[in-house]
């Protein structure tokens, strides 16, 4: 059974940084692309970045581009979403996801860990 647990989240300044982690844990994780999603407070979750299951490629939604990285450890099993010049839109619960292909919906995605909440006051 897949588990995915997600951590770094925190309330931050705008302008400020957090760094969220993603371990996972009943899957070879180095097969696997993935995901990263956010959802809002009466809003639909939406893409926010994802990798596949090497470095070599991987994908931003246009509200992230430039500020947010994604990367991955594949010996640690964890995938990491580095956010920088954090915005108060950007406030959110942050789902990790993982999925045998890399997609940018929901619905691409199989395994999905609890959220993390990321707020960011302005």
């Amino acid at each position: 059974q897949v588990h995915l647990v997600e951590s770094g989240g925190g309330l931050v300044q705008a302008g400020g940084s957090l760094r969220l982690s993603c371990a996972a844990s009943g899957l070879t994780f180095s097969r696997y692309a993935m995901g990263w999603f956010r959802q809002a407070p009466g809003k639909e979750r939406e893409f926010v970045a994802a990798i596949f299951w090497s470095e070599v490629f991987t994908s931003y939604a246009d509200s992230v581009k430039g500020r947010f990285t994604i990367s991955r450890d594949n010996a640690k099993n964890t995938v990491y979403l580095q956010m920088d010049s954090l915005k108060p839109e950007d406030t959110a619960v942050y789902y990790c996801a993982a999925d045998l292909s890399l997609s940018k919906v929901a619905s691409g995605y199989a395994s999905w860990g609890q959220g993390t909440q990321v707020t960011v006051s302005s």
